[in-house]
Parts: structure tokens; sequence; C-alpha cells
């Protein structure tokens, strides 16, 4: 049972999808598409004749870039000619050996629920961990299932954090079927207990009220295991050898925490099994207890574990069967000297009264962060609540290696070589844990506009993270599939990163809300020199990103930049993906070439541009290099050229500019499969050529330069862009405003046979968030649109919340999208990344500069 079944469709920003859900699947792989040539030097130079005098203010960020980009390359070719750039890491002290992420930081996160992948599971950040996880016996389509792994198939009614702090603290309930079940977990530091403390778990299991009489003879059969992922063998405690006097069920001894305990504590009756494995994996474990399940059931008739143990077994996993309701607390105990007393605390009543404790800090902490006061009812308020906790609930850590496609050797015929990233570790926090339970690079700036208004040492800790990732070029693999377990998930044809392809560089989203908030005194004197300490050292690492993507994805025009990879050779897609850009299959020019010039990733740069800056001018290092970043800022800015470029008067609204045609279809042909057989399939057909144009599609790219409030809160332009903005024609809701307007051309259409539309329509709650804070902005400056975008404000931030809320508690789920024309939930449910963005909309909580 272990892992989902995945539909092998591409789509959006690397994601594979998972389990399909009818026609509203999931679609996320991508195919990263084969790496193109990019504009070199020379060419840039060529430009510079023809261009009017206020773009050379940008010039010196340019050569900058290009000088850096060169000089990188020089650097340790000497000591290691061997070894790929690729996979060379970038030379510069890593954000994570800062002393603020040691010491008394480092061990407060050292255990975790940092298995997102898994309905319940405990980790530490150490790369091979003890680890520990619960299974338990469900019933699918009339026959008895395992559930371990977050899986659709499963059919939970709900499952999810409703309370969890990141650190120490979580609260889950779990319904399947009429079962109820809830894990709590608590981290405890006490005196005797060795690193990162002892932890404990408490299972509840009950019925649902309804059914009461009639399940009060159901017994459940709960699996909690521990592994040891260096493979070091587990003893069996005195409750496996039937000694009545003591409950521990395994013991060991690592370097990390010393000698250990595991132990059990219930006042409940219950059957008691175990088995013990020896297997490098725990993702498969799910089978492994099956099959010995199978084996005994055909035995003795039942439903238990054959209470034997293969030699030197790393894994352990132990049965508890009782009836319902049924509790038991596990609890996890560090040190040389295992204490009665600690026990003690961390079990019965006294675990009560702690996990009421936490549970109500939670609730306090959550009021002061985000003061949702009188204005929300009590149900926004809970799930808003629910919706943090499972963000941060999501939060995992992984270590591993990326996989990394080198450039086709001319030599050779067949697809790229494939060579190993550094082995490396990764916190960060997951989109969806069914469905993405692994990190992605331009989600994760989005996760961090949120926790770092929780936890601005885990937010901090996070980045760090993410830029450690750095090579020495400044890229970032945009999807980070790292371990055993993340691979289990995905498909083996999508596991390579290609070194040409980015991500909205989203963490500058994040860097410019802390910058802000400094300026407003929102933080204490200690995280602002913690802030200072942390911006100074990532600085070289943030230029060395600006500079990957200043050279590599730039256009031919100065200060235009499009995304490289799109493929200029497919037959069977309507408008070729651009899975880079995050934003998938929202149409770009109908054919991909060296003259694109998109929107979006222009704004992007002035984001990171600006950021940049405003670091130097914080840290008060303003020189020569900082008025580089000021006058780019200043080029990307400016008005009347960005006008020049992407404005259409007659629309009304900012495009792409490309080689577009709008007479493009797809229609069923027959061609010849490799086989010699013929197959009939949809094939692109061209109807017109193609002429360099402003591509028509008014949609999210559209809205870019609004949120990045490029356009003067005087100017009629943004007159316009409230009008594209509340009317129901383009892309007003009643549920928030869709990605791509009713009028365009490929509204809805499917770009294959197999990926219906993505972002070509259905409501996305990053892109509605930015929005609604671009609009909050103008509804206080000064100018003629100021009472109209409060207005629109007003409207589409109540119709964004009604509809979150009112599919949390229909669905018990936050959701990937929602549907534009009903507001229902499409593709992923458990999705807690973005869609988590409903919270700050609840706070109102934007950028403040």
């Amino acid at each position: 049972m272990a892992g989902s079944s995945t539909r092998s469709s591409t789509r959006s920003r690397g994601k594979p999808s998972a389990d399909a859900v009818g026609d509203e699947s999931v679609h996320r792989v991508s195919t990263n598409a084969r790496p193109r040539s990019y504009r070199g030097r020379d060419q840039s130079l060529i430009r510079i004749t023809n261009v009017s005098s206020k773009v050379f203010l940008g010039f010196g960020i340019l050569f900058s870039s290009i000088a850096l980009f060169f000089i990188f390359r020089l650097v340790n070719t000497n000591e290691e000619p061997e070894k790929p750039r690729v996979i060379t890491p970038f030379p510069a002290p890593k954000l994570m050996e800062l002393p603020m992420f040691q010491g008394e930081h480092k061990e407060s996160l050292y255990w975790g629920t940092y298995r997102p992948n898994v309905y319940f599971g405990i980790r530490a950040r150490t790369p091979q961990s003890l680890i520990a996880g619960l299974m338990w016996i469900g019933i699918t389509n009339g026959r008895y299932a395992m559930r371990h792994i977050c899986q659709d198939s499963d059919e939970l009614r709900t499952y999810g954090w409703t309370e969890h702090n990141g650190r120490d603290y979580g609260h889950q309930i779990l319904v399947d079927q009429d079962m109820t079940l809830k894990t709590s977990f608590l981290k405890s530091k006490e005196h005797g207990s060795s690193y990162g403390g002892d932890w404990a778990v408490r299972i509840e299991v009950e019925n649902d009220e309804v059914n009461l009489s009639e399940e009060m003879s159901k017994t459940v059969h709960l699996f909690f295991y521990m592994d040891d992922e260096s493979g070091n063998a587990l003893n069996l405690g005195s409750r496996a050898t039937d000694v009545d006097d003591e409950s521990i069920l395994a013991s060991g001894y690592r370097s990390d925490v010393g000698n250990w305990q595991l132990l059990l504590s219930t006042e409940d009756e219950f059957e008691f099994h175990y088995s013990g494995f020896k297997t490098p994996f725990v993702h498969n474990l799910s089978d492994l207890v099956q099959s010995n399940l199978g084996i005994q059931a055909r035995k003795v008739g039942r439903l238990q574990l054959s209470d034997t143990s293969e030699g030197s077994s790393n894994i352990l996993v132990f049965q508890l069967s009782g009836r319902i309701p049924f509790k038991a607390d596990i609890i996890f105990q560090s040190g040389t000297l295992a204490q009665k007393e600690r026990a003690i605390s961390l079990a019965g009543a006294s675990l009560t009264n702690k996990l009421s404790e936490k549970q109500k800090d939670y609730a306090d902490k959550f009021e002061r962060c985000f003061n949702l006061g009188d204005e929300l009812d009590s149900g926004s308020v809970t799930v808003g609540k629910a919706a943090l906790a499972n963000l941060l609930g999501g939060i995992g850590y992984f270590y591993g290696q990326s996989q990394i496609a080198l450039p086709n050797r001319p030599d050779k015929k067949h697809g790229d070589d494939v060579i190993s990233y550094w082995p490396a570790e990764l916190y960060t926090a997951v989109p969806s844990r069914p469905f993405f339970p692994r990190g992605f690079l331009w989600d994760e700036g989005f996760h961090q506009l949120l926790i770092w208004r929780w936890d601005i040492h885990i937010c901090l800790d996070i980045i760090g993270h993410w830029l450690d990732l750095m090579n020495i070029d400044g890229w970032i693999p945009r999807e980070q599939i790292l371990g055993a377990e993340a691979l289990s998930k995905v498909p083996e044809e999508f596991v390579t990163q290609h070194p040409t392809n980015g991500n909205p560089p989203t963490l500058f989203l994040v860097l410019r809300d802390l910058i802000c908030s400094i300026k407003a005194k929102k933080f204490a004197a200690g995280e602002r020199k913690e802030i200072s300490i942390f911006f100074d050292q990532a600085f070289v690492r943030l230029e060395g990103w600006f500079k990957w993507f200043n050279t590599t994805q730039s256009g031919k025009a100065v200060s235009s930049y499009f995304w490289h990879g799109r493929d200029n050779k497919t037959i069977r897609e309507l408008n070729p993906k651009t899975l880079s850009s995050g934003l998938d299959d929202y149409p770009r020019a109908s054919h991909p070439s060296e003259d694109e010039r998109h929107l979006d990733i222009r704004c992007w740069m002035h984001l990171a541009a600006d950021c940049l800056h405003s670091i130097l001018e914080f840290l008060e290092k303003e020189n020569e290099h900082g008025k580089e970043y000021r006058s780019t800022a200043k080029l990307l800015s400016d008005f009347q050229l960005l006008n020049e470029m992407h404005f259409d008067d007659a629309y009304g609204a900012y495009f792409d500019y490309g080689n577009h045609t709008e007479n493009v279809r797809l229609s069923w042909q027959v061609v010849e499969t490799v086989n010699g057989h013929p197959s009939r399939e949809l094939i692109r057909e061209v109807l017109e050529k193609p002429v360099l144009r402003l591509v028509p599609h008014v949609g999210y790219v559209s809205l870019f330069p609004l949120m990045e409030r490029l356009i003067p809160p005087g100017s009629w332009i943004l007159e316009k862009q409230l009008d594209l903005i509340s009317n129901r024609s383009t892309l007003w809701t009643n549920f928030g405003l869709r990605s791509l307007s009713k009028t365009s051309s490929i509204y809805m259409k499917r770009n294959t046979e197999h990926d219906p539309p993505y972002w070509r329509g259905p409501i996305w709650m990053n892109m509605n968030y930015r929005i609604l804070s671009a609009l909050h902005y103008y509804s206080r400056e000064d100018g003629p649109y100021r009472q109209r975008a409060k207005a629109i404000y007003d409207d589409l931030r109540n119709n964004l919340i009604r509809n979150v809320v009112k599919n949390y508690h229909q669905t018990g789920y936050l959701w990937e999208q929602y549907d534009q024309q009903k507001g229902k939930g499409k593709g992923a449910r458990v999705f807690t990344g973005w869609t988590s963005l409903v919270v700050l909309i609840m706070a109102e909580k934007y950028n403040e500069c």
C-alpha cells in the first residue's frame, strides 16, 4: 500500500500528479523540456546603440552580472577540473553554519513531525535519524487496507492538523469512515534527557457517535513503529518479551541522543504483537507489514503480527489491537539514565494537562499574531487556525542528492547525462502531503509569507537551507526530491532537474516583507540583529541567484526577460507550456523563440533588484554595488518603457510579447506509432503564420505590474486594470479572480488530449493574495481610483474567505485551486501550501512598503 499511483501526464512546476481525482486530476509533473541555448554576451552588446539614454542606468548591473558569471566559471577549475560546474557548490560560507542556527535553536528543532508524506511520522533533523510512525488498518471497497502514506485513494473524510506550533506541539484529526483517530505530539526537555529531549505521542480512537452502540464491539488495529535509518539493530523491550512489570517497547543507543527507550502507557485493554524487519527503506514498510499479517491470517485466522524479529532488525513494529474507544500514550525517552518520573510526566493525566496547555498557547498566539478580532465568525477562525497548523505541520526534513541533467553531448544520440548533486539537507514546508510532500522553490516564498509572522527563526532557518542548495552559477534546483521517501512519490522520468530551468524567485517576497517590517519597527532588537546577520551572510548568495536569472533568462531587448526551456518543436500541445514560470499552461506566444518577452519574469526581476538594493541600504552598505541594483530596479520600474514593451492600448492590458498567432487548434489525426500501427491522436494545427506581437490573453500575467505596484496611483492605466479585475466577462467571479479571462481563445481549453486546463480559468490563492495586496496598497494611496480600489478589495477579500471556509467545512480540506463557476475545490486536496495564505487575507497582513 506504500505510495500512490501517479499519472504520467505533465503539468505544473515540476510536481507529479498522484491519485487522479476524476477529470480534475492534479497536473504538476514537469517534462523539463530539453535546454535551449540562450543569448550570449556579444548579442547583448549589439543593442547598445539602439537604446535610448534612460536604459543606460541598467548596464552597470548587466555588465557586473556577466563578469561575475564568467568569474564563477574560473573558480576552483584548477583544483577539481573533473567536477562539473553544475554540481559545484556556491563558493561562500553556508548560512546554516551561522551561530544563530546552532546551539539552543538547533536542538529545539531537532525532533519534529518532519515526515509530511505519512499520516503521522516523527524524525530528527539529521541525515540518518531514528524514525517513528503510525499505521492502522482501514477498509477500502469492503477490503482491509493499511493506512500509512498519505494518499487520496484511502478516501479519508478529512485529515490534518488542527493545531501545530512548528516546534514542540501538534494535534491532528483523521476521520476514516466512521472512525475518528486523533494524534497528539509533544516534546519535552527535562533534566536527565539527552540532546533534543524526550517526546510523547498520544493516539486516541473514537467512533462516530451516530453509530456508537453498534461500533463499540469493533476492534482497531494500530501499528506504531521505530526505525533506525543508519541500519543499527534495535533491541526489543520488556513488553515484547512478556515481562509484565514494565512497558518498554524498544531501546537502543545512538551517538546523538545516547541511550534511548520507547515506552507504552495505556489503561485500556488491548492485544499486543510485534514484528522486526531488516530493510534500508521505510516507505515500503506497509507492504512488509501487510505481507506478515497475510501469512499469519492464513496460519491462525487472525490479523496479528508474527511476534518474530529478523536478525539485527532496524525496524520494529508494535501492534496494539483494542476495542474502540481506545487510547494509548507512547513515550520516547533519551539519556544515559532513563528516569521513571520523566516517563510518567509524559503519560496519562500529566500528558493530558500539558496538551491542554499547549492547545491554549496555540490559540492565544494565533490571536496575537493575526488579531482576527470580531470581524470573522468562529467557523472562519477555525479554518484559519487549521490552515496555519497544516502549513507548520507539513514542514519536513529531507536529505539526499538531486539528480541533475547535463547538456546533451554531440556524441550522445539519446537523452542527457544525469549526475548527482552533492549530498544536501533541506528543511522546508511542502505544498501538499499526499501529492507533493517535498520542497518546491517557487512555492516556498509564499509559504514563508505566513510562517515568518508566526516564527521568524523557523522562517530564516528554512530560507537558509534553500539558499545553501545554490551551485556555483547561482542556480537552485527548483524541485527537491531528496531521499528514498521523497523519491518513492515521484515517477522516475520526472526526477531529473535541468540547470537551464529556473523558478520565480519568490523568496524575495519574504525578504522584502522583512525589510519593510524592520522599517516599521515590528521586530524586537534581538530579532532585528539576527535578521541583519542573516542578510549580511545571505547577500552574496542572493546576488548570485539574481545574476543567474539576469544572464540566463534575459531577452534580446534590454530590460526584457523570458522563461527559457519552452518546447518549440512540439506538435501535441495547443500552446507550449512554460513550466519554469510556475504558471505551466498559461498561454504564452504560440511559437517559442528568442524574441519572447515575458511580463511576469520582468516583474520578478524588479522585485529582486529592488530587494537587493533595500538589503544593502538596511545593512548600510549602499556602495557602487548598491547603486547598480537601485539603477536596475529603476530601469525595470520605468513606466514609459514598461508600457512601450508590454501595454496594449486597445485592450487596456499588459501582455507578453512573442512570435504568435491565435489561429491554432488541436485536431484528431491518424499517426503511425513506433510499432508501425496507426493511432488516432490530437495534433496541433497552425492555420496562420505567426508574427511578432503582443500575446492577447488577459489573466494573472497581465496583472503582474499591478501586483508589483509599478502603475502610478493617478494613471488612467490603473483604472483599466480595475476594469479587468471587476468585469465578470474577464476575471471576476464570486469566489475569487480566475486565472485566465473568459475572453481568451484558450480559456478552459485542454492543452493536450491528457492535459485539462490548469492555469486557464481556475482560481489560485497565491495570485489572488498578491492582487489583494496591491489593491490594499492602492486603496490607501492618494489618487482618483482610491475608493474604487477599496470597494473591489473588500468584495474580493470577502469572496475568497467565504469560499475557502465553505469548502473546508463541506469537504474537510483546503484545496489547490477552486472552480471559477461554482467555487468548488479542485486539484489536490490537503493543499495547505500557498492556499493557507487565506490566513493573511483574513488578518489583512500584506507588504507595507
